[in-house]
């Protein structure tokens, strides 16, 4: 399962911990895109369900913003980042 969220991370080094910390937590792959104005988080988990608000409470309490993007995010952009590769 893979599920998308807009973040308002803004530089490597925040994303390095926030992906280590979900790493740990979850046992699940993560990436961040600060490229886009979104600045995505990309989580995909192999095994079971992804817990979208337990994402979010991990952002939260790392003093951070995070939503899952809406449905009708445009179905390009959603497809690229499902097929991108995770980069750390």
């Amino acid at each position: 399962m893979v599920e998308i969220f807009k973040t308002n991370v803004k530089t490597s080094a925040q994303a390095k911990i926030l992906i280590e910390k979900l790493h740990h937590l979850y046992k699940c792959e993560a990436s961040f895109d600060l490229d886009d104005c979104d600045r995505i988080l990309r989580v995909k988990c192999t095994s079971g369900n992804i817990q979208s608000d337990h994402i979010i409470d991990i952002m939260t309490r790392n003093g951070f913003y995070a939503d899952v993007l809406p449905e009708n995010y445009p179905l390009p952009i959603i497809q690229s980042l499902l097929n991108s590769s995770l980069c750390q």
